[in-house]
């Protein structure tokens, strides 16, 4: 091949990959567009918590009926020992999120009575804050624990709130290390400040990680809990986290609540043309 055919060729692949840069951008312009024409809000009607709710609310009542048999699912203690597991019936609640429809645990003996989401119950309130509080990484037992009795009430005795808070850890856990798709055109990150509660109560930052995948689907990736005062470290954290779970390629848009002021604010989102590697 002579010189001139090289040089042509690479003429060639370098206009390719210009032009796929140029289509890129446009796509990432739509993605970023239409996310901020339809919300890419975390709370409210139409937020992206429904099933973060319905995990959260599901955990929570797997660990009522665990505490109300007195044994966990599959123990042996349960074979033979008089009231038992039997089945699950399905349930639409409202809530502040929308409707979310959750699985209720029933007993053979039909005396389980579910709290958190009674009996007839149709609508449950406050719960935006409650899903974001319980489910951001880095709280401690304590604080998930504080928080669970709160919402309880003095109904249920510290026993039964130690086992509730057992499952929705757990719940919760498997949520917060589930795998992630390894291509998120566009990110947003930001903070939702809340009520923590342990002994006394406090606002903390939330640090909420919101992606829009290549077919324009809205994605909550991961919560994690502050004090107020990140850093580098803590945003360096946050994202090898989600590069850990399985995102293979860096965002080409990246709106992040530590380089705000090199971000535009449109309609209260955050957004970035910085690429952040991740």
């Amino acid at each position: 091949m002579t010189s001139e055919n090289v040089a042509e060729q690479e003429t060639v692949e370098s206009a390719a990959a210009v032009s796929a840069k140029a289509v890129d951008d446009q796509l990432i312009d739509e993605l970023v567009s239409r996310a901020q024409a339809e919300g890419l809000q975390l709370t409210g009607e139409g937020g992206l918590l429904q099933q973060l709710t319905k995990r959260l609310l599901e955990s929570a009542l797997e660990g009522e009926i665990t505490d109300h048999l007195g044994y966990e699912r599959h123990d042996p203690a349960g074979k033979d020992g008089g009231n038992s597991r039997n089945g699950k019936r399905s349930k639409t609640v409202l809530t502040d999120v929308g409707p979310v429809e959750i699985a209720v645990p029933r007993d053979r003996d039909g005396c389980f009575e579910p709290k958190i989401v009674k009996k007839r119950q149709k609508r449950l309130t406050g719960v935006d804050e409650m899903v974001i509080s319980l489910a951001a990484k880095g709280l401690t037992t304590g604080e998930v624990q504080a928080h669970l009795a709160e919402v309880y009430g003095a109904e249920v005795s510290r026993q039964t709130i130690s086992t509730i808070t057992d499952r929705v850890l757990e719940g919760m856990a498997e949520w917060q290390s589930r795998p992630l798709d390894a291509v998120y055109p566009v990110v947003f990150i930001d903070a939702i400040h809340v009520k923590i509660r342990d002994g006394a109560v406090a606002n903390r930052p939330i640090y909420v990680a919101l992606a829009v995948t290549t077919e324009g689907r809205r994605e909550v990736l991961g919560l994690w809990a502050g004090d107020g005062g990140e850093g580098a470290k803590h945003w360096l954290h946050i994202l090898t986290e989600i590069k850990n779970r399985g995102v293979s390629a860096r965002p080409r848009s990246y709106a992040s609540a530590a380089s705000v002021n090199s971000c535009s604010h449109e309609g209260g989102t955050p957004v970035c043309r910085r690429s952040t590697k991740i």
